[in-house]
């Protein structure tokens, strides 16, 4: 049972993640980083002459901090599997232990397919806005 809760907690954890990177712009004004508006606001980067700044960098900073995040996810999955079949392995035919162990096995590969589903559905909304 607290398996099945840590999954939905994962997976809850994800979405937030997710709906948090793909939050819009907020600010409707653009301040000139250089050039000779320098400082000035504008309604948009168009406006400012010779301002070669990135205006998505803050998209670029979620994106690579969603996909660190999503990888660690993935490592800890990668680390369960493994842990997993340890436990199945030196089960030495108990029941018990071996169930808990292909249950860890189990749980882990849906994590696994989760974080790779979360990785590619991220980059591919962020990579299209």
């Amino acid at each position: 049972m607290k398996k099945r809760i840590l999954v939905i907690l994962t997976l809850v954890a994800m979405v937030a993640l997710s709906v948090v990177a793909l939050a819009p712009k907020v600010s409707a004004y653009y301040t000139c980083a250089e050039g000779p508006k320098k400082g000035e606001l504008v309604d948009s980067k168009a406006n400012c002459p010779g301002d070669t700044t990135d205006d998505n960098a803050l998209m670029n900073t979620m994106t690579n901090v969603v996909n660190v995040i999503i990888g660690i996810v993935g490592f800890i999955t990668i680390i369960m599997i493994i842990v997993g079949g340890i436990m199945y392995a030196t089960s030495a035919g108990d029941a018990g232990k071996a169930k808990k162990a292909k249950d860890t096995i189990i749980y882990g590969l849906i994590g696994l397919v989760v974080a790779i589903l979360a990785f590619a559905i991220v980059n591919f909304v962020l990579g299209n806005l």
